[in-house]
C-alpha cells in the first residue's frame, strides 16, 4: 500500500503535497454554488412510513421529486439515536488512531475483500492519488468488522440494522413513486440478502486543498448512498451543471443519494447524482458512508412494469451486479463511466 494520507499529513514541516496528489480541476469545472444549499429536500421519514395513507402519500410524492430533481436529500426523523450515530464516527475516528502497524493487518487485496483499509480510491490503477484513507466492511448479507478499536463491532452491527430498515422504507417508497408495488424494488433486487457495506473516509488537513482532491466526481455503484460526518463540510454534489457544497447542519439526520443501480432500476427516471470531496487545510473531516445495493447475484434491469409499451424501451442493458461492483471498484473512478457501459 502506497504511504496512508494520514501519516503524510502528520510529517513535520509538511508545507506543499508531492506531486503524485496533485489533481487540477478543469477550466470547464463549473464553480460551487452554496446559495442552493436551503433548496435541498427533507424527507421525514416517520411520514414516509405513517399509517395514515394521505400523510405518507404526500410524502412519497415529495421523495419522487428529491429523486427525479436532486437525486439527493436528507432524511430526518429516521428513529436512529443520535447517540449511535455519534459513536460510529467516534469508533471510525479510532481506527484510523491506530497504529500503521495495526492498520496494515486489514490492508485491500480484493475489491470485494469483507475487510479492506486503504489510501485513495484504487491505488493500484489511479495515476493521481487522491487525499483520502478509507476503510471499508461488508456489514450484510454477513457481518464483518475489525477486532479494534474495543467496542467498534458492536456499535456498527447495531448501526447496520438500523440503517437497513431506513433504505427498506426508503425503497418501498420510491418503488411505490415509480408507480410499483411498494415491496416491487425489495423483491425484484432481493433486499434481503442485500449488499451493504460501511465505509469510513478520513480526510486529513492538505496544506494546498486547491491542489488536491479528496474524491474525484463519481456516483455510487448501489441503489441509495446513507453519509454522516464529523461536522467538517466538504461535500459538493452536482445539481443542474453547478456543483453545490453540503453541510450535514441538520441534527440527527442523513444525507442519501441516489446511485447507479436505481437509475438503471428506474429506467433513468431517477439519475444517480455525481458527487465529490474538497479537502481544506485545518482541520480533518471525517465521513461514515453506508452503500445499500442489491443482492450480489440479483441481475438487474430496468423494471418491467416501466418497459411495457412501445414507447418505453429498455435504456440499460443487464447486469448482474457482483459483476457491475467489480467493474466499478476495480478501475479508475471517473464520473459515470461505468454507468455509460451499461447503457443501450
Amino acid at each position: 500500500m502506497n504511504i496512508s494520507v494520514k501519516s503524510l499529513a502528520e510529517s513535520p514541516g509538511l508545507n506543499c503535497i508531492p506531486s503524485i496528489y496533485a489533481y487540477s480541476l478543469t477550466s470547464t469545472d463549473p464553480p460551487a454554488a452554496s446559495d442552493l444549499q436551503d433548496a435541498i429536500p427533507t424527507i421525514d421519514f416517520s411520514l414516509l412510513t405513517s399509517p395514515d395513507p394521505h400523510l405518507r402519500s404526500q410524502m412519497i410524492q415529495e421523495l419522487d421529486i428529491a429523486c427525479k430533481d436532486w437525486g439527493f436529500f436528507r432524511v430526518v426523523n429516521h428513529g436512529v439515536p443520535e447517540s449511535l450515530m455519534n459513536m460510529v464516527i467516534e469508533k471510525a475516528i479510532e481506527f484510523f488512531d491506530l497504529t500503521e502497524e495495526e492498520k496494515k493487518e486489514f490492508e485491500e487485496k480484493d475489491v470485494l475483500d469483507p475487510i479492506r483499509y486503504g489510501t485513495s480510491f484504487n491505488s493500484k490503477k489511479d495515476e493521481i492519488l487522491y487525499w483520502r484513507d478509507f476503510l471499508k466492511i461488508i456489514v450484510h448479507p454477513e457481518f464483518h468488522c475489525p477486532n479494534k478499536p474495543l467496542g467498534f463491532r458492536e456499535v456498527l452491527l447495531e448501526y447496520s440494522k438500523r440503517t437497513r430498515e431506513i433504505v427498506k422504507g426508503l425503497l418501498n417508497g420510491i418503488s411505490a413513486g415509480l408507480g410499483l408495488d411498494q415491496d416491487y424494488v425489495e423483491k425484484a433486487l432481493n433486499l434481503e440478502s442485500g449488499l451493504q457495506i460501511c465505509a469510513a473516509n478520513l480526510y486529513p488537513p492538505c496544506p494546498q486543498p486547491g491542489l488536491a482532491i479528496g474524491l474525484p466526481p463519481h456516483s455510487d455503484h448501489g441503489l441509495l448512498t446513507l453519509l454522516i460526518n464529523n461536522g467538517v463540510g466538504g461535500l459538493q454534489i452536482k445539481h443542474k451543471g453547478k456543483w453545490v457544497n453540503v453541510n450535514n447542519d441538520v441534527p440527527c439526520s442523513f444525507l442519501v443519494n441516489t446511485a447507479d443501480q436505481l437509475e438503471i432500476f428506474s429506467n433513468g427516471k431517477y439519475k444517480s447524482v455525481e458527487h465529490r470531496a474538497i479537502v481544506n487545510n485545518a482541520v480533518t473531516r471525517l465521513s461514515v458512508v453506508l452503500a445499500n445495493g442489491p443482492a450480489l447475484d440479483a441481475v438487474v434491469e430496468p423494471a418491467y412494469k416501466l418497459v411495457t409499451g412501445e414507447r418505453c424501451l429498455p435504456a440499460y442493458i443487464p447486469m448482474k451486479y457482483k459483476e457491475y461492483l467489480e467493474m466499478q471498484q476495480g478501475n479508475k473512478i471517473v464520473g459515470k463511466t461505468c454507468l455509460d457501459r451499461v447503457r443501450v
